[in-house]
């Protein structure tokens, strides 16, 4: 496949312009003027809304939310959070879940680079990090650290995924993350109990991303298996 665009614009990108930004990039792809880009980017504080986010997930202090048309539930992007948008077209037949299970991969990898275990939870995705002392998850304690939400159109993706690099957690307090009310949030600075920034994940997810195409369109998924868009991907 050819190499994606990488985009990295400078700062704190503004929701409003990585939203312009994506649908500029998707209608390139979907006319054939571009085999696809990877925007990678950090955003001002924001709560963003996903099609299945219900009333009670919404922030207790009123702040302003953003409703957007990927998949998922609510969530929060902010300062220390790499957010990652592969704009690319899936193979045919479509099959969306593998692709979310790739970008699970793209996480799961970014997080080992910088000696963090990430693992995937059973009818959740994402990727998760073991906590033991959560007091959570009956059945083995685990916190978030990598969120997807995905939009597709014309075979198109738009959206992707955010990782937890340094990032404060104060701001998931005033939501239910993801729609997730058992379960705890985390960063991969607090799993590795050192400092770790977008910096230090970026080329990685650059990589596997490139990677994650690659392996859709020749058969070899970096997750390991292609799997049935039947199977419900929750938030």
């Amino acid at each position: 496949m050819p190499e994606l665009e990488v985009l990295r614009p400078p700062g704190l990108l503004d929701y409003a312009e990585g939203l312009a930004l994506q649908r500029a990039l998707h209608a390139d792809v979907v006319a054939g003027r571009s085999p696809g880009a990877l925007v990678l980017c950090e955003h001002p504080s924001v709560y963003t809304a996903g099609r299945r986010t219900e009333r009670s997930d919404l922030p207790t202090d009123g702040s302003p939310v953003v409703e957007v048309d990927r998949g998922g539930r609510i969530t929060w992007h902010g300062p220390g959070q790499l957010v990652a948008y592969p704009v690319v077209r899936l193979a045919d037949p479509l099959d969306v879940v593998a692709w979310v299970r790739d970008l699970e991969q793209v996480i799961i990898d970014a997080a080992a680079s910088v000696g963090v275990v990430a693992e995937r939870v059973d009818g959740r995705s994402g990727a998760w990090v073991r906590n033991p002392a959560s007091r959570f998850d009956k059945a083995g304690t685990f916190d978030k650290v990598g969120a997807i939400g995905l939009h597709v159109a014309e075979g198109v993706t738009s959206h992707g995924i955010a990782i937890n690099c340094g990032n404060a957690l104060d701001a998931y307090a005033a939501i239910v993350p993801c729609g997730i009310a058992d379960a705890g949030v985390t960063t991969l600075g607090a799993a590795a109990a050192r400092t770790v920034t977008v910096d230090d994940i970026a080329d990685t997810v650059a990589r596997r991303v490139q990677d994650a195409l690659d392996g859709m369109h020749t058969g070899a998924r970096i997750s390991g298996a292609v799997i049935s868009t039947a199977e419900r991907i929750p938030a």
